[in-house]
């Protein structure tokens, strides 16, 4: 008999005690079908764009939000480099943007995802978190490295040590891609092509060593996590590579509303 899968994945880092952040999983809500839990149980699904029962997410919505110091400030995603300030989404709607940042304490930064990879950042004195939807369109256009520069340009600060958390996304073994995304990642990331393994016609390429060269580009040396597939995993994971009609996870990233400690 196996365990029931986890809920949340709370990221294994060195963040100091006022950085919070978690990313969901496909367990603990209440969507059903293709959004459910493999073994039949209610799906954490909180893609409202996804084709689910508009009901079931804003229901899963309200469970995540019951666990949160404040509301997400959801994004439009586009799979770009703009990268929002969470504060101001939370006020207005966002023009969209694949990444956001804030230094507000109890502000709730978040990005959605199924088979791209969540990127979380915070600085190491906890002054300042980001979040990044990280596809491939997102990291040739350089959107963590636009990250990195905003939370530091907030901080005021151009020297702030900055630490990284890769969360699960589609692994290289399942990540097939042609000549048009080589050609897109190495113009915009230098070192990339050590990212893509020929696969015959087309390639293999691994959004976690893309994800850590577009880190370093910025001076950020501390990253953690990567190596978790979604697409190996249905049990825990929404993937849209393996399944096209799926769900949506969340990776959401805030200071404590007690403030910086």
């Amino acid at each position: 008999m196996t365990s029931a899968p986890e809920q949340f994945i709370v990221p294994d880092w060195p963040a100091p005690p006022s950085v919070h952040a978690l990313i969901t999983t496909r367990a603990g809500g209440v969507s059903t079908g293709p959004y459910a839990g493999p073994d039949g149980s209610g799906g954490m699904n909180l893609g409202r764009g996804s084709g689910d029962d508009p009901i079931a997410v804003e229901a899963n919505r309200a469970r995540l939000r019951a666990l949160l110091p404040a509301e997400p400030a959801w994004l439009k995603q586009v799979h770009a480099a703009a990268v929002a300030d969470a504060a101001q989404v939370a006020r207005e709607p966002s023009a969209g943007a694949d990444a956001a940042i804030t230094d507000r304490p109890g502000c709730v930064a978040v990005v959605m995802v199924a088979d791209c990879m969540p990127v979380l950042l915070a600085d190491d004195r906890g002054r300042c978190v980001g979040v990044v939807h990280a596809g491939w369109r997102g990291l040739a256009a350089g959107v963590v490295q636009k990250t990195a520069r905003a939370m530091r340009e907030r901080l005021g600060d151009p020297a702030a040590r900055l630490i990284a958390y890769l969360g699960p996304a589609i692994g290289p073994d399942h990540f097939e891609v042609g000549d048009d995304v080589l050609a897109a990642m190495a113009d915009g990331l230098p070192g990339a092509e050590a990212a893509f393994a020929r696969h015959g016609k087309r390639y293999l390429a691994d959004l976690f060593i893309l994800g850590r060269l577009a880190l370093r580009h910025e001076n950020v040396e501390a990253i953690y996590g990567g190596g978790v597939c979604t697409v190996c995993d249905p049990r825990r994971f929404y993937s849209h590579r393996r399944d096209r009609a799926t769900g949506r996870h969340a990776a959401l990233i805030w200071i404590a509303p007690g403030g910086i400690v």
